[in-house]
């Protein structure tokens, strides 16, 4: 019965129905996921060459997180889709779904830093922030991008040993906006031990940079006025 219904919702979905109702079949759907309907039926979604559905399909992978991880094969084409949100909800996915074995899905997150898509760039921004060291190591071994490699090692260098503040805020103020992103998200992982990075963060002139960081700033500390 419950891949009846499953497979039921997927049908809708497909058959584009207005956004409203989109949006409540696709919670059904979700409901029947975590309820045992096979993840892998998803993949109709993402590959049905309907922008819309493709969406659905990544929000859902977005909110399943590991038990889609199945399902990563999908990511690199995902982030090189054209609608925004898509590649929006495969950073979310690839945050919640990866470790240290998923080092090729990784790498095409931390490429996607150079996305000309602000969104994209503030969620990269967000991914860089948060994932774990395993996480970035194993992307940066994957890594064909010299740049990008060098300023994930970077990253991965500042939870180990304090890196250089004034190295830091340079990055944030030069005029490389990938370098920006990377200063940006050492200044959020060290904020919990010393918050002044952040704090410089929420005042540069890059707001992708400083609007993260004054949110940022609101788990530590009241945000800046």
């Amino acid at each position: 019965m419950q891949t009846q219904t499953g497979d039921a919702l997927v049908a809708r979905i497909l058959a584009r129905p207005d956004d409203e109702t989109r949006g409540q079949v696709a919670n059904d759907l979700l409901d029947e996921l975590f309820g045992g309907y096979p993840v892998e039926n998803i993949r109709t979604l993402l590959r049905s060459g309907d922008d819309d559905a493709v969406q659905n399909g990544a929000w859902l992978l977005s909110e399943l997180g590991e038990r889609a991880d199945e399902l990563l094969d999908e990511v690199p084409g995902l982030l090189a889709h054209p609608r925004l949100q898509v590649r929006f909800f495969a950073v979310e996915f690839v945050l919640l779904a990866t470790d240290e074995r998923h080092g090729d899905v990784i790498a095409h997150v931390l490429t996607s830093s150079r996305d000309p898509d602000t969104a994209i760039r503030w969620k990269v921004l967000h991914f860089l922030a948060t994932a774990s060291t395993e996480q970035l190591m194993a992307g940066l071994s994957r890594l064909t991008d010299p740049e990008v490699g060098r300023l994930t090692a970077w990253l991965v260098a500042s939870d180990t040993e304090d890196p250089d503040p004034g190295e830091v805020v340079a990055g944030m103020e030069g005029e490389d906006p990938v370098a920006r992103l990377f200063a940006a998200a050492i200044s959020t992982r060290m904020a919990e031990d010393d918050p002044a990075l952040l704090r410089h963060a929420a005042r540069v002139r890059d707001e992708e940079i400083s609007s993260f960081a004054q949110w940022q700033l609101g788990r530590f500390e009241a945000p800046p006025a």
